[in-house]
C-alpha cells in the first residue's frame, strides 16, 4: 500500500513537474520571441528612417543639378539674346551705311550723266571739226580720205613686216643657240650619270696548266693531240718555254673560249687524246650556246627590258663573244642602251622604247648566217622579223642613215651610238680592220666546193682548209691548195706571205656491241 501511494506520488510529482517546467519554457520562448519582435520593429524603423533621409538627400541632389541645368540653359539663352540684340545693331548700322551710300551713289550717277553729256557734245563737235580739217587737207594733197588711208595702211604695214622679220630672225637665232646649248647639256648630264670602263679585246687568251709536264700531254706523240685541237676548234695553240701557260691564238672570241674550257676539261679529266678531244670541244660548244642564252637572259634582266623574242635574246648572249673595232659589243650595247634611256628622259620621250632600241641597234652584226646587207638594216630586218615595235625597228635601221628617221628615237640612238664609239680608249681601228680581213680569209676559202671548214690562224699568216675525204681527193687537195693561194694573191692585200694548208683526212669508224 505504502509503496503505491509512494509510486503515484512520484508520478504526480513528475507530472506536476513536467507542467511547471513546461509553463516556464513557454513564458522563456513567449518573452524571447516579444524581444525578437520588439528588436525586429526597432530595426526595422531604423532602416525605413535611413532610407527615408537617402531619398531626402537623392531629392536634394537631383534638384540641385536640375536647378544648375536650368541655370546654365538660362545663361545660354540670355548670351544668344544679346548676341543676337548686337547683330540686329550691326544690321542695322549697315542698313543705314548703304542708304547712304547709295543716295552718293545716285549722287555721282547725276554727274556721270551731265558729264556724259557734256563729252557727247564736245565729241560731235572735234568730229565736225575734223571732217572739215579732213575736207581741208583733200583739198590741199588732192587725195581723197580712203586714198590716203590706204597709202597710210600700205606704209605701216611694210614697216610692220620689217620689223617682224627682223624680230623672226633675232627669235631663230636665240633659238638655235638656246638649242645648241641644251643639247650639249643634255649630252653632257647623260654622259656624266652614265659611266663605262673600256678595255679593247684581245687575239689571245692565256691557259694557266699547273707543271710543264702537262705540255707535253697536251702535244701529243708526234703533235696528234695539239693538230686535233686545233683542226676541231680553229685556233692556233702556241706551246713555248713560257711557264705554266698555254697561248691560245684567234681572232673569234668564241673559238678562244671553247679552246680554253675544252683544255681545261681535258686537263682535269687526264685523258688527252683525239677522239676525246673531239668529243670534249662538241660538248663544249652546246655548253657556250647554252651560256650565249643565259648571257642574253641576264642582260634583259638587268636592263629591265621585258617581253622580247627567244631568239632577240640569242643574238643579245651572243654579243658577248663579238667585238665592234676592239670594243665588246655586248658592253658597247648596254652603254649605248643606258645613254639612250637617260637622253630620252631628259627630252621626256619613252626611255624603255629608247632602252630597248640602244640594246638591240647592233643586233645585225652577230647573225647566224651573214647576207650581204649592211648590219643596220640587217638588224632591222631581223626586228622586225620578230615583232619589235616600229619605233624600234626604225632607230636600228637608222643609226647609219641607211633608212630614213621617222621617229625621235631614232637620232637619240645615232647619238648615242656615237658617244659610246667615241669615248677615249673605247675602239681600236686597227683590230677591227684584221678581224675584217681574217674573216674574208675563211670566206674566200670556203667558197670552194668539199671545204668543210676553213681557220685562219698565226694572226693570218696560216689559213687551214679542213676538206670532205669523200668529195676532195689527195690530188685535188694539192690543186685546191694552189688556187686558194693563187685567189688570195689576187683579190686580198695582205702584208707578208699566207700559208695554205688542206687537211684531208680518212676515218674509218666501227662499232663492237
Amino acid at each position: 500500500m505504502n509503496i503505491l501511494f509512494i509510486v503515484i506520488a512520484a508520478v504526480g510529482g513528475l507530472l506536476i513537474g513536467v507542467l511547471v517546467a513546461s509553463t516556464l519554457i513557454r513564458k522563456s520562448f513567449e518573452k524571447k520571441a516579444e524581444r525578437i519582435l520588439r528588436d525586429a520593429e526597432n530595426e526595422a524603423e531604423v532602416t525605413r528612417k535611413d532610407k527615408i533621409l537617402q531619398a531626402k538627400e537623392k531629392f536634394l541632389q537631383l534638384k540641385t543639378e536640375h536647378e544648375k541645368i536650368i541655370n546654365e540653359k538660362n545663361n545660354n539663352i540670355l548670351k544668344n539674346e544679346n548676341r543676337i540684340k548686337q547683330k540686329e545693331s550691326l544690321v542695322s548700322q549697315k542698313i543705314e551705311e548703304l542708304s547712304r551710300k547709295e543716295k552718293e551713289l545716285s549722287t555721282v550717277r547725276e554727274n556721270l550723266n551731265n558729264q556724259l553729256d557734256l563729252l557727247n557734245r564736245k565729241q560731235a563737235d572735234l568730229e565736225q571739226l575734223q571732217s572739215q580739217q579732213a575736207e581741208k587737207l583733200e583739198v590741199i594733197s588732192g587725195l581723197s580720205s580712203l586714198e590716203a588711208k590706204a597709202q597710210l595702211i600700205d606704209m605701216l604695214k611694210s614697216k610692220a613686216q620689217s620689223e617682224a622679220a627682223n624680230n623672226i630672225r633675232e627669235i631663230i637665232e636665240e633659238a638655235r643657240d638656246s638649242a645648241n646649248l641644251e643639247a650639249k647639256k643634255i649630252v653632257i648630264k647623260t654622259l656624266q650619270r652614265t659611266a663605262a670602263e673600256h678595255a679593247i679585246e684581245n687575239s689571245v687568251s692565256v691557259f694557266n696548266i699547273e707543271n710543264d709536264e702537262i705540255k707535253g700531254r697536251i702535244i701529243g706523240r708526234e703533235g696528234r693531240n695539239i693538230r686535233a685541237l686545233e683542226a676541231a676548234i680553229g685556233v692556233e695553240i702556241i706551246i713555248d718555254d713560257t711557264p705554266d701557260a698555254i697561248i691560245i691564238s684567234g681572232f673569234d672570241p668564241v673559238r678562244r673560249e671553247i679552246a680554253r674550257l675544252s683544255l681545261h676539261q681535258l686537263v682535269t679529266d687526264g685523258r688527252i687524246h683525239p677522239a676525246r678531244i673531239e668529243e670534249v670541244v662538241a660538248k663544249t660548244k652546246k655548253q657556250i650556246e647554252q651560256e650565249i642564252v643565259e648571257v642574253g637572259k641576264r642582260t634583259t634582266i638587268d636592263m629591265g627590258v621585258h617581253g622580247m623574242h627567244h631568239e632577240l635574246i640569242r643574238l643579245i648572249g651572243k654579243m658577248k663573244y663579238r667585238s665592234s673595232y676592239g670594243q665588246n659589243l655586248l658592253q658597247h650595247s648596254r652603254e649605248v642602251a643606258n645613254l639612250c634611256a637617260t637622253m630620252a628622259s631628259e627630252l621626256g620621250l619613252n626611255s624603255k622604247l629608247a632602252k630597248r632600241a640602244g640594246l638591240l641597234h647592233d643586233i645585225g652584226k652577230v647573225p647566224d648566217n651573214e647576207p650581204d646587207l649592211p648590219h643596220a638594216i640587217l638588224g632591222m630586218n631581223l626586228a622586225e622579223k620578230f615583232k619589235e615595235k616600229p619605233e624600234v625597228c626604225n632607230a636600228i635601221g637608222a643609226h647609219h642613215e641607211e633608212v630614213e628617221m621617222t621617229t625621235l628615237i631614232a637620232p637619240i640612238v645615232q647619238i648615242c651610238d656615237a658617244i659610246s664609239g667615241a669615248r677615249p680608249g673605247a675602239r681600236r681601228e686597227i683590230v677591227e680592220s684584221y678581224i675584217n680581213r681574217l674573216k674574208d680569209l675563211e670566206e674566200l676559202a670556203l667558197s670552194y666546193p668539199g671545204v668543210v671548214k676553213t681557220y685562219a690562224i698565226q694572226a693570218g699568216r696560216e689559213l687551214r682548209v679542213i676538206v670532205g675525204a669523200d668529195k676532195v681527193t689527195d690530188n685535188e687537195a694539192n690543186s685546191l691548195a694552189s688556187e686558194i693561194s693563187t685567189k688570195i694573191q689576187n683579190e686580198m692585200t695582205y702584208p707578208g706571205q699566207i700559208k695554205i694548208t688542206v687537211i684531208r683526212e680518212t676515218r674509218a669508224i666501227s662499232f663492237a656491241k
